[in-house]
Protein backbone atom coordinates (compact mmCIF):
# COMPACT_ATOMS: atom_id res chain seq x y z
CA UNK A 1 0.00 0.00 0.00
CA UNK A 2 1.32 3.32 -0.44
CA UNK A 3 2.14 5.93 1.38
CA UNK A 4 0.25 9.46 1.46
CA UNK A 5 2.22 11.78 -0.45
CA UNK A 6 2.40 13.95 2.94
CA UNK A 7 4.17 10.61 4.69
CA UNK A 8 6.36 10.18 2.07
CA UNK A 9 7.63 14.10 1.42
CA UNK A 10 8.00 14.13 5.50
CA UNK A 11 10.47 10.54 5.12
CA UNK A 12 12.29 12.27 2.03
CA UNK A 13 12.94 15.35 4.08
CA UNK A 14 13.69 13.41 7.17
CA UNK A 15 15.87 11.42 5.25
CA UNK A 16 17.54 14.39 3.60
CA UNK A 17 18.21 16.14 6.98
CA UNK A 18 19.83 12.57 8.43
CA UNK A 19 22.38 12.40 5.33
CA UNK A 20 23.25 16.02 6.52
CA UNK A 21 23.92 16.07 9.93
CA UNK A 22 25.87 12.70 9.11
CA UNK A 23 28.14 13.83 6.33
CA UNK A 24 28.92 16.87 9.16
CA UNK A 25 29.68 14.62 12.45
CA UNK A 26 31.63 12.18 9.83
CA UNK A 27 33.86 14.91 8.28
CA UNK A 28 34.46 16.27 12.31
CA UNK A 29 35.65 12.89 13.01
CA UNK A 30 37.82 12.59 10.17
CA UNK A 31 39.44 16.29 10.58
CA UNK A 32 39.98 15.19 14.52
CA UNK A 33 41.79 11.99 13.50
CA UNK A 34 44.03 13.97 10.72
CA UNK A 35 45.00 16.76 13.82
CA UNK A 36 45.92 13.47 16.20
CA UNK A 37 47.87 11.70 13.09
CA UNK A 38 50.21 15.23 12.50
CA UNK A 39 50.96 15.04 16.49
CA UNK A 40 49.24 18.36 17.23
CA UNK A 41 46.97 18.50 20.44
CA UNK A 42 42.79 18.25 19.66
CA UNK A 43 41.98 20.08 22.81
CA UNK A 44 43.82 23.14 22.23
CA UNK A 45 42.43 23.30 18.45
CA UNK A 46 38.89 22.55 19.81
CA UNK A 47 39.54 25.50 22.14
CA UNK A 48 41.01 27.85 19.52
CA UNK A 49 38.46 26.77 17.50
CA UNK A 50 35.70 27.92 19.90
CA UNK A 51 37.78 30.87 20.61
CA UNK A 52 37.80 32.19 17.16
CA UNK A 53 33.67 31.18 16.31
CA UNK A 54 32.29 32.00 19.10
CA UNK A 55 34.54 32.97 22.04
CA UNK A 56 33.56 36.96 21.81
CA UNK A 57 30.89 39.31 21.10
CA UNK A 58 32.94 39.82 18.11
CA UNK A 59 34.09 36.16 16.51
CA UNK A 60 30.11 35.70 16.91
CA UNK A 61 29.39 38.77 14.89
CA UNK A 62 32.12 38.22 11.98
CA UNK A 63 30.88 34.12 12.54
CA UNK A 64 27.72 35.53 11.57
CA UNK A 65 28.44 38.23 8.73
CA UNK A 66 30.46 35.29 6.79
CA UNK A 67 27.34 33.00 7.32
CA UNK A 68 25.33 35.88 5.77
CA UNK A 69 27.16 35.84 2.68
CA UNK A 70 27.30 32.05 2.31
CA UNK A 71 23.44 31.81 3.19
CA UNK A 72 23.19 34.46 0.08
CA UNK A 73 24.66 32.09 -2.44
CA UNK A 74 22.77 29.14 -1.06
CA UNK A 75 19.56 30.97 -1.53
CA UNK A 76 20.50 31.32 -5.40
CA UNK A 77 21.58 27.97 -5.38
CA UNK A 78 18.08 26.54 -4.32
CA UNK A 79 16.30 28.77 -6.68
CA UNK A 80 18.09 27.84 -9.21
CA UNK A 81 18.06 24.16 -8.49
CA UNK A 82 14.11 24.04 -7.87
CA UNK A 83 13.67 24.37 -11.85
CA UNK A 84 17.03 21.75 -12.28
CA UNK A 85 19.19 24.30 -12.84
CA UNK A 86 22.65 24.34 -11.27
CA UNK A 87 24.35 27.76 -10.59
CA UNK A 88 27.97 26.83 -9.43
CA UNK A 89 28.79 30.81 -10.35
CA UNK A 90 28.83 32.08 -6.91
CA UNK A 91 32.52 33.13 -6.91
CA UNK A 92 31.97 35.48 -10.24
CA UNK A 93 28.68 36.78 -8.89
CA UNK A 94 30.52 37.83 -5.83
CA UNK A 95 33.41 38.93 -7.40
CA UNK A 96 31.21 41.72 -9.70
CA UNK A 97 28.74 42.61 -7.32
CA UNK A 98 31.84 43.74 -5.29
CA UNK A 99 33.49 45.56 -8.18
CA UNK A 100 30.03 47.32 -9.35
CA UNK A 101 29.50 48.48 -5.22
CA UNK A 102 33.13 49.26 -5.20
CA UNK A 103 32.74 51.35 -8.09
CA UNK A 104 29.62 52.84 -6.76
CA UNK A 105 30.69 53.26 -3.51
CA UNK A 106 33.99 55.49 -4.30
CA UNK A 107 31.66 57.66 -6.53
CA UNK A 108 32.00 60.87 -4.91
CA UNK A 109 28.06 61.73 -5.81
CA UNK A 110 26.75 58.29 -4.61
CA UNK A 111 28.53 58.68 -1.49
CA UNK A 112 26.60 62.31 -0.44
CA UNK A 113 23.08 61.19 -0.86
CA UNK A 114 20.96 60.96 1.88
CA UNK A 115 18.50 59.19 3.40
CA UNK A 116 20.47 56.13 3.94
CA UNK A 117 20.62 55.70 -0.67
CA UNK A 118 24.70 56.06 -0.23
CA UNK A 119 24.85 52.83 1.17
CA UNK A 120 21.84 51.11 -0.54
CA UNK A 121 22.10 52.16 -4.54
CA UNK A 122 25.86 50.58 -4.20
CA UNK A 123 24.04 47.00 -3.15
CA UNK A 124 21.44 47.72 -5.88
CA UNK A 125 23.94 48.20 -8.27
CA UNK A 126 25.41 44.77 -6.95
CA UNK A 127 22.24 42.79 -7.32
CA UNK A 128 21.81 44.07 -10.66
CA UNK A 129 25.23 43.69 -12.14
CA UNK A 130 25.19 39.78 -10.37
CA UNK A 131 21.65 39.48 -11.75
CA UNK A 132 23.12 40.11 -15.59
CA UNK A 133 25.82 38.07 -14.72
CA UNK A 134 23.39 35.04 -14.00
CA UNK A 135 21.48 35.99 -16.87
CA UNK A 136 23.65 35.41 -19.15
CA UNK A 137 24.60 31.95 -18.31
CA UNK A 138 21.04 31.48 -18.48
CA UNK A 139 20.28 32.79 -21.72
CA UNK A 140 22.55 30.49 -23.00
CA UNK A 141 21.45 27.63 -21.52
CA UNK A 142 18.09 28.59 -22.93
CA UNK A 143 19.19 29.98 -26.66
CA UNK A 144 21.65 27.26 -27.42
CA UNK A 145 21.75 24.07 -24.61
CA UNK A 146 24.94 25.41 -23.29
CA UNK A 147 25.23 23.72 -19.88
CA UNK A 148 24.40 25.75 -17.17
CA UNK A 149 27.48 24.46 -14.68
CA UNK A 150 30.12 24.74 -17.41
CA UNK A 151 29.00 28.32 -18.37
CA UNK A 152 28.67 29.70 -14.98
CA UNK A 153 32.16 28.35 -14.48
CA UNK A 154 33.71 29.52 -16.72
CA UNK A 155 31.90 32.69 -16.36
CA UNK A 156 33.41 32.84 -12.36
CA UNK A 157 37.16 32.86 -14.18
CA UNK A 158 36.09 36.19 -16.31
CA UNK A 159 34.84 37.76 -13.30
CA UNK A 160 37.65 36.68 -10.62
CA UNK A 161 40.07 38.66 -13.79
CA UNK A 162 37.97 41.21 -14.63
CA UNK A 163 37.96 41.74 -10.71
CA UNK A 164 42.00 41.52 -10.49
CA UNK A 165 42.33 43.85 -13.64
CA UNK A 166 40.15 46.50 -11.76
CA UNK A 167 42.21 46.69 -8.81
CA UNK A 168 45.71 46.64 -10.81
CA UNK A 169 44.72 50.00 -13.15
CA UNK A 170 45.14 53.17 -11.61
CA UNK A 171 42.49 53.93 -14.39
CA UNK A 172 40.18 51.94 -12.97
CA UNK A 173 39.68 51.25 -9.24
CA UNK A 174 43.34 50.81 -7.67
CA UNK A 175 44.02 53.59 -5.28
CA UNK A 176 46.55 56.30 -5.91
CA UNK A 177 50.22 54.95 -5.98
CA UNK A 178 52.36 57.11 -3.34
CA UNK A 179 55.04 54.66 -3.19
CA UNK A 180 56.30 51.41 -4.33
CA UNK A 181 54.63 49.44 -1.73
CA UNK A 182 51.16 51.45 -2.34
CA UNK A 183 48.80 47.81 -2.43
CA UNK A 184 46.95 46.72 -5.75
CA UNK A 185 43.40 47.67 -4.03
CA UNK A 186 40.89 50.12 -3.97
CA UNK A 187 40.47 53.60 -1.39
CA UNK A 188 38.23 52.48 1.19
CA UNK A 189 34.48 53.67 0.41
CA UNK A 190 33.40 56.50 2.50
CA UNK A 191 31.80 56.07 6.02
CA UNK A 192 28.77 56.98 4.43
CA UNK A 193 28.29 53.95 1.66
CA UNK A 194 29.58 51.54 4.21
CA UNK A 195 26.37 49.25 5.86
CA UNK A 196 25.19 50.76 9.14
CA UNK A 197 26.18 48.67 12.40
CA UNK A 198 23.40 46.73 14.75
CA UNK A 199 24.94 45.58 17.63
CA UNK A 200 28.20 48.41 17.57
CA UNK A 201 26.95 49.20 21.51
CA UNK A 202 27.49 45.23 22.47
CA UNK A 203 30.76 44.70 20.53
CA UNK A 204 28.89 42.71 17.55
CA UNK A 205 29.62 43.87 13.95
CA UNK A 206 26.26 43.28 12.76
CA UNK A 207 25.01 45.21 10.08
CA UNK A 208 21.76 46.11 8.33
CA UNK A 209 22.64 43.48 6.04
CA UNK A 210 21.08 40.43 8.58
CA UNK A 211 17.75 41.32 8.17
CA UNK A 212 17.91 42.33 4.89
CA UNK A 213 19.21 38.60 4.21
CA UNK A 214 16.81 37.30 6.79
CA UNK A 215 13.53 38.99 4.49
CA UNK A 216 15.29 37.16 1.32
CA UNK A 217 15.36 34.14 3.21
CA UNK A 218 11.75 34.00 4.29
CA UNK A 219 11.06 35.41 0.82
CA UNK A 220 12.13 32.47 -0.80
CA UNK A 221 10.70 30.08 1.35
CA UNK A 222 7.43 31.62 0.66
CA UNK A 223 8.20 31.96 -3.22
CA UNK A 224 9.12 28.48 -3.38
CA UNK A 225 6.11 26.74 -1.33
CA UNK A 226 3.14 28.60 -1.90
CA UNK A 227 3.73 30.74 -4.93
CA UNK A 228 2.55 30.15 -8.93
CA UNK A 229 6.31 30.87 -9.46
CA UNK A 230 7.67 28.07 -7.08
CA UNK A 231 5.08 25.34 -8.59
CA UNK A 232 6.05 26.37 -12.17
CA UNK A 233 9.97 26.14 -11.32
CA UNK A 234 8.72 23.04 -9.91
CA UNK A 235 7.31 21.88 -12.84
CA UNK A 236 10.32 22.73 -15.57
CA UNK A 237 12.33 20.86 -13.05
CA UNK A 238 10.14 17.55 -13.26
CA UNK A 239 9.59 17.78 -17.04
CA UNK A 240 10.28 20.70 -19.21
CA UNK A 241 7.89 19.38 -21.94
CA UNK A 242 5.17 18.78 -20.13
CA UNK A 243 5.64 22.37 -18.57
CA UNK A 244 6.21 24.45 -22.37
CA UNK A 245 2.73 22.44 -23.40
CA UNK A 246 0.98 23.74 -20.02
CA UNK A 247 2.26 27.33 -21.29
CA UNK A 248 4.61 28.12 -19.09
CA UNK A 249 7.76 29.85 -20.97
CA UNK A 250 10.65 28.17 -20.56
CA UNK A 251 13.17 29.92 -22.16
CA UNK A 252 11.89 33.01 -19.75
CA UNK A 253 12.05 31.05 -16.61
CA UNK A 254 15.28 29.62 -17.32
CA UNK A 255 16.90 33.49 -17.70
CA UNK A 256 14.77 34.85 -14.48
CA UNK A 257 15.85 31.90 -12.11
CA UNK A 258 19.72 32.20 -13.01
CA UNK A 259 19.27 35.82 -13.34
CA UNK A 260 17.43 35.54 -9.28
CA UNK A 261 20.72 33.23 -8.24
CA UNK A 262 22.89 35.55 -9.63
CA UNK A 263 21.64 38.58 -7.57
CA UNK A 264 21.95 37.03 -4.67
CA UNK A 265 25.68 36.11 -6.05
CA UNK A 266 26.35 40.24 -6.78
CA UNK A 267 24.22 40.94 -3.39
CA UNK A 268 26.48 39.11 -1.14
CA UNK A 269 30.25 40.84 -2.75
CA UNK A 270 27.62 44.35 -2.02
CA UNK A 271 27.92 43.13 2.05
CA UNK A 272 31.04 41.83 1.93
CA UNK A 273 32.41 45.05 0.66
CA UNK A 274 30.02 47.57 2.73
CA UNK A 275 29.65 45.43 5.19
CA UNK A 276 33.15 44.14 6.68
CA UNK A 277 35.90 44.64 3.97
CA UNK A 278 35.46 47.97 3.06
CA UNK A 279 38.47 47.81 0.59
CA UNK A 280 37.94 45.75 -2.87
CA UNK A 281 41.40 43.33 -3.19
CA UNK A 282 42.12 40.75 -5.95
CA UNK A 283 40.80 37.97 -3.60
CA UNK A 284 37.79 39.66 -2.19
CA UNK A 285 35.39 37.08 -2.88
CA UNK A 286 38.10 34.55 -0.88
CA UNK A 287 36.43 31.59 -1.87
CA UNK A 288 32.90 32.66 -0.62
CA UNK A 289 30.94 31.70 -3.82
CA UNK A 290 32.42 27.76 -3.35
CA UNK A 291 31.52 27.46 0.05
CA UNK A 292 28.17 28.81 -0.73
CA UNK A 293 27.56 26.37 -3.45
CA UNK A 294 28.43 23.67 -0.87
CA UNK A 295 26.26 25.22 1.68
CA UNK A 296 23.50 24.79 -0.88
CA UNK A 297 24.35 21.31 -1.66
CA UNK A 298 23.87 20.52 2.41
CA UNK A 299 20.73 21.91 2.30
CA UNK A 300 18.77 19.75 -0.02
CA UNK A 301 16.54 22.26 -1.60
CA UNK A 302 15.50 23.75 2.05
CA UNK A 303 15.50 27.42 2.61
CA UNK A 304 15.72 26.64 6.64
CA UNK A 305 18.60 24.26 5.46
CA UNK A 306 20.46 26.92 3.73
CA UNK A 307 20.22 28.96 6.73
CA UNK A 308 21.94 26.41 9.36
CA UNK A 309 24.03 25.14 6.85
CA UNK A 310 25.42 28.76 6.57
CA UNK A 311 25.64 29.47 10.01
CA UNK A 312 28.07 25.97 9.80
CA UNK A 313 30.43 26.93 7.15
CA UNK A 314 30.68 30.34 8.50
CA UNK A 315 31.80 29.07 12.15
CA UNK A 316 34.06 26.56 10.34
CA UNK A 317 35.66 29.70 8.51
CA UNK A 318 36.30 31.89 11.32
CA UNK A 319 36.75 28.74 13.83
CA UNK A 320 39.71 27.52 11.15
CA UNK A 321 41.16 30.52 10.48
CA UNK A 322 41.90 30.93 14.64
CA UNK A 323 42.65 27.37 14.95
CA UNK A 324 45.69 28.03 12.73
CA UNK A 325 47.05 31.30 14.25
CA UNK A 326 46.57 30.12 18.08
CA UNK A 327 47.11 25.63 17.91
CA UNK A 328 48.74 25.93 14.38
CA UNK A 329 46.09 23.73 12.89
CA UNK A 330 45.76 23.85 9.08
CA UNK A 331 42.95 25.81 7.93
CA UNK A 332 43.32 23.30 5.10
CA UNK A 333 41.20 20.94 7.31
CA UNK A 334 38.48 22.79 6.74
CA UNK A 335 38.61 22.33 2.85
CA UNK A 336 38.89 18.81 3.63
CA UNK A 337 35.95 18.38 5.69
CA UNK A 338 33.70 20.47 3.25
CA UNK A 339 34.97 18.19 0.46
CA UNK A 340 34.12 15.30 2.08
CA UNK A 341 30.60 16.21 3.52
CA UNK A 342 29.57 16.87 -0.61
CA UNK A 343 31.46 12.96 -1.08
CA UNK A 344 28.78 11.80 1.27
CA UNK A 345 26.15 13.71 -0.02
CA UNK A 346 26.42 12.56 -3.32
CA UNK A 347 26.97 8.80 -2.41
CA UNK A 348 23.66 9.16 -0.42
CA UNK A 349 22.21 10.22 -3.23
CA UNK A 350 22.72 7.70 -5.32
CA UNK A 351 22.44 5.47 -3.15
CA UNK A 352 19.14 6.67 -1.78
CA UNK A 353 17.18 7.99 -4.84
CA UNK A 354 19.21 7.26 -7.87
CA UNK A 355 21.82 8.68 -10.08
CA UNK A 356 20.07 11.09 -12.00
CA UNK A 357 19.82 12.41 -8.11
CA UNK A 358 22.54 13.71 -7.90
CA UNK A 359 22.63 17.23 -7.39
Amino acid sequence: MNLPLAARFGGRQARAVGVSLAAVLGSAAVAAVLVATMGLSLADGVAAFADGAWGSAYALGASVNRALALALVGLGFIVAQRANLTNVGGEGQIAIGGMVAAAFALNPHVAALPLGLAFALPMLAAATAGAAWGALAGFLKARSGTNEVISTLLLSFIAVWMLYGSVQSPALLRQPMTSSSTLPESLPIPESTQLPLLGADLGLPLHVGLPVGIALALGVAWVLRRSVVGVQLRAIGLNPQAARRAGIRITAATVGVMAVAGAFGGLAGAMMLQGEQWVLKAGFSSGYGFDGLVVGLLARGSTIGVVAAAMLFGFLRSGGINMEMVAAVPTALVVVMQGLIIVAIAGASVAFEGRRAVP
